[in-house]
This record gives C-alpha cells, sequence and structure tokens, in this order.
C-alpha cells in the first residue's frame, strides 16, 4: 500500500461502493461479478478499503434474468448488493439511484459499467487519488483504438463541441468515476430531471483527479447505446447545459434578415431599372430554405420548451422496488 501524507485526513481502510448499472446483462453478469469480488477482496487484505466495502448492483427495469442472478448473488455472498428500480429509467437515472443509495454506506463510490469495458485494475488508482485529498476522481480513456473510425470521430466531435458550448465536461470521460461522500452530498442537491452526469459532476467542484486507462471491447452481450441512443444522449447533454444554441438561432434570424434586406434593394434597383425576371428557382428555393430553417429553428426551442415541461413537474427520476444489503 502507498504512503499518504501525514496531513492527510482521509485514511485508509474506509468503505468503498462499487455502483453497477445493469440492464439486460445477464450474460456478462456472472464474469463481472467474480472479476470485482476478487478485487475487492484483494483491496481489503492490503488494507485499501475496509471490510464492509460492497458491490451495488443496479438492475434498471431488465427484462431478462438481471434481477434473479443479483439476487442469488447477494445470497451466495453479502459483499454483493442489490438495487432494483421499479420500471426502466435509463442509464443515467439508474446510476444516480445507486450513488444516492451507496452514499448512505460509503465513504466514496466507483461507478462503471457491468459490460467489463472499464478496466477494473484501475479502482486501486481511484481509491489512491482519493485518499491523496482528491473527492472526484475521472477515469479517462488514453486512447480509443477499440472504438470504429465513426465512433471515435463522433465521439471527439462531440466533446469538442461541448467545450466550444461553454460546457465544463472532462474530455473521454464517460461515468468511469469516484466520488466521496461530500461530493455525493452535493451532488444531491442538482435536482434536475434530464440528468447528463458528465456536466453535472464537474459543476460539484472540489478537489478532483484523473486516472487514465485503456477501455476493453464488451465482455459480452450487446451495446446498450447504439447509435440512436448515442445521439440522443448528445442531443440531451448539449441542451441540458447550454442555451447557445437558442442564441446561434437569434443570430441565424439576423443573418437572414439582413440578407433579405440586401436582396430586396437588388430586386427594387432592377425594377427601376426595367429589367425583371421570371425568377421561379430563386423563389422556390428562398421558400424551402427559409422554410427548412424556420422548422429547424422551432425544433431547437421546442427542445427547451420540453425540458422546461419536464423539469415543472418534478417528478421523481427513479423510484425503488428493491434493495439487498446486509447493511440494512
Amino acid at each position: 500500500m502507498f504512503d499518504k501524507p501525514e496531513n492527510q485526513e482521509k485514511r485508509a481502510g474506509e468503505t468503498l461502493y462499487l455502483v453497477v448499472p445493469c440492464y439486460n446483462e445477464e450474460a456478462v453478469l456472472p464474469e463481472t461479478s467474480r472479476r470485482l469480488a476478487e478485487k475487492l477482496e484483494k483491496m481489503e487484505k492490503t488494507g485499501l478499503v475496509s471490510g464492509k466495502s460492497r458491490i451495488l448492483f443496479v438492475d434498471d427495469g431488465s427484462k431478462d434474468k438481471t434481477w434473479e442472478l443479483i439476487e442469488g448473488l447477494h445470497r451466495e455472498n453479502t459483499k454483493f448488493s442489490g438495487l432494483k428500480l421499479s420500471r426502466n429509467r435509463g442509464h443515467q437515472n439508474a446510476l444516480l439511484a445507486g450513488l444516492m443509495t451507496a452514499k448512505q454506506y460509503a465513504d466514496m463510490v466507483i461507478s462503471l459499467d457491468a459490460d467489463l469495458q472499464d478496466d477494473v485494475d484501475a479502482i486501486d488508482r481511484f481509491v489512491e487519488e482519493y485518499y491523496r485529498g482528491s473527492d472526484v476522481v475521472y477515469g479517462v480513456r488514453s486512447s480509443r483504438a477499440t472504438d470504429t473510425a465513426f465512433k471515435r470521430g463522433t465521439a471527439q466531435g462531440f466533446y469538442k463541441f461541448m467545450q466550444a458550448l461553454g460546457v465544463d465536461i472532462v474530455d473521454n470521460h464517460a461515468d468511469y468515476r469516484l466520488m466521496s461522500r461530500r461530493a455525493l452530498e452535493a451532488l444531491s442537491q442538482y435536482r434536475e430531471v434530464n440528468l447528463f452526469l458528465r456536466g453535472v459532476v464537474p459543476l460539484v467542484g472540489f478537489p478532483s483527479a484523473i486516472v487514465t486507462y485503456e477501455r476493453h471491447e464488451r465482455f459480452a452481450g450487446e451495446s446498450k447505446y447504439p447509435l440512436k441512443k448515442m445521439l440522443a444522449f448528445a442531443f440531451d447533454g448539449i441542451t441540458s447545459f447550454s442555451v447557445k444554441p437558442i442564441r446561434l438561432i437569434t443570430w441565424l434570424g439576423v443573418v437572414i434578415f439582413l440578407a433579405s434586406i440586401i436582396m430586396l434593394l437588388a430586386l427594387l434597383i432592377q425594377k427601376l431599372f426595367g429589367y425583371t425576371v421570371q425568377g421561379w428557382t430563386t423563389l422556390m428555393g428562398s421558400i424551402w430554405m427559409i422554410g427548412g430553417i424556420q422548422l429547424l429553428c422551432l425544433g431547437i426551442i421546442g427542445e427547451y420548451v420540453g425540458k422546461i415541461y419536464a423539469e415543472v413537474k418534478q417528478r421523481p427520476r427513479f423510484i425503488i422496488d428493491r434493495l439487498l444489503n446486509d447493511e440494512e
């Protein structure tokens, strides 16, 4: 075990919870639970974490035997805890449910995916950074060699675009991170329904650190983020954290207005000199272009109005059906 500064308030041997959101993960869950249990056992033996540390699987309304497997794991070994949501609420809400539950028992919480793409061996370095004084530790991919060229290009474009919009987001970071209890308490004060944790967590503040790791191929099962969901997730992130798209609409309106004045002056000059043109193609092209721009702008504005509608209703972000935890 590493040496920690003498003035460090955090002491080695604190309680760690691993929060793992699951949706139809019966194919990978046996291997995931085995690897995480081995990792937790090693960390306990070295004194890095306490014997009260747990692995909390969050079942996000799975349609397969995911919950039955979680129940079986809990019966066999109380190191495994389970949280069952009343229905499918999406990855971000399932993750938040696990974090808010784990903070009642843990000093620090690490969230990671169930597909074993997040490097389990990096957990030790997360915890070491925590003991050095970091309340938030971000897992950042060192490369995207396992991604297709399309996915790599769109992902990097998304992060650059978000940063250009003024969003404080960590490059190449998903949801593999450590948060201390006080960071989680601060996170609980953010009440928005349109949840994008990659953007919310940096707003919490507190000392943070970065741990780089190699992301692996999915061990088994199918990806829960096909292109359609990835695009929807990206659009939610953009509209949840920046009003710049609406400002761009305003400037677009100004540019079109100025262009229309210039066009009107040109047409008047042509009229005064007796030069008239039928202009059918130009007229129809202009109508279609302006109409398309108007519909696009209305759609973006409507997206913001829809988010306001969802926030005002203040519906619960998740409802817990069952909790399996020997700490209860």
